[in-house]
């Protein structure tokens, strides 16, 4: 309950620092930040302006606009347990990013690597890294320069779903794609 307090305090400072939304030519994804945590398997509403499946809601004041409920808006890639190769079925959705990335160099994404809980603190972080690096490596082999491209790996410290259960964990095995201005 506090972390949720928390995540709600920080949004709404973030919201009240940064001003006006700015009007672009390109495509801005909505601002990202950290999943509602004790969220379970039938919510899908977050602080962060995103579903918990990755899907982007129209919280804020930018939208993907027509592309909205496309390929796009989906921003979370699910990895099986103690793995990091991109499963196939997230293969169309690398592919978008990497045409929309390759399409307006002026954006950027940070690839944020989570775990579930299991496994030791330093082992997650490591496996957050590998899975935010394989996600890196297939953007760039896709056309995506390096400089818009950062990854960090939160391990287990940000669960999108809280629970001891497959369900919960299969939603914390992931990488989010936090896109900025």
């Amino acid at each position: 309950m506090k972390r949720i307090v928390s995540i709600a305090l920080l949004m709404a400072g973030a919201m009240l620092l940064s001003g006006c939304p700015k009007k672009h030519n390109v495509i801005e994804p909505p601002i990202a930040g950290s999943q509602a945590a004790g969220a379970t398997s039938g919510d899908s509403a977050s602080t962060s302006g995103r579903a918990l499946d990755g899907s982007a809601s129209t919280q804020g004041g930018n939208s993907m606009g027509a592309d909205a409920t496309g390929p796009l808006a989906r921003r979370v890639i699910y990895f099986d347990f103690d793995k990091s190769e991109i499963k196939p079925e997230f293969a169309d959705l690398v592919a978008a990013h990497a045409r929309n990335l390759s399409s307006h160099p002026g954006l950027k994404v940070k690839l944020e690597g989570n775990t579930d809980e299991r496994g030791t603190r330093e082992y997650n972080i490591g496996l957050g890294e590998r899975r935010a690096q394989a996600v890196r490596r297939a953007l760039m082999l896709q056309g995506v320069t390096e400089s818009q491209l950062t990854t960090v790996s939160f391990g287990s410290e940000r669960p999108a779903a809280e629970g001891d259960d497959e369900a919960a964990w299969a939603k914390n095995r992931r990488v989010e794609l936090v896109y900025s201005p």
